[in-house]
């Protein structure tokens, strides 16, 4: 089985290269085995619903894991809907550093970026 390119993948949850080489680094830096990046949405947020990304070693029932650059994404089966065709992407510019997501499903979001309706 050939793996796609992350930038291609038309469901599910999208982590771009740069992204994945983040992670790869802070999972590193961490040391722990069997840890995974999790992007769950929960209630909250000046909009109704934050984005919550953290690394994790449980397995819920009805996760779904993708595998993008050899990390593993981890998303719970209720905040999947929310999250299907969004991209997690990293930037680090003079401006801003930190991880961004690019949601199709979000019809507003505030200026903090971190919560969406």
């Amino acid at each position: 089985m050939s793996v796609e390119s992350s930038e291609t993948t038309a469901q599910g949850l999208i982590l771009s290269d740069a992204a994945a080489a983040k992670v790869k680094s802070l999972l590193e830096q961490q040391g722990e085995e069997g840890l995974q990046l999790r992007v769950a949405v929960q209630p909250g947020g000046c909009s109704g619903l934050r984005y919550q990304l953290f690394f994790d070693d449980r397995s819920m029932d009805g996760d779904i894991v993708s595998d993008f650059n050899g990390v593993s994404v981890v998303t719970d089966r209720m905040s999947a809907p929310y999250l299907t065709g969004a991209t997690i992407d990293f930037v680090d510019t003079i401006e801003k550093q930190g991880f961004t997501i690019d949601n199709p499903n979000a019809t507003g979001s505030c200026a903090c970026g971190d919560s969406f309706n």
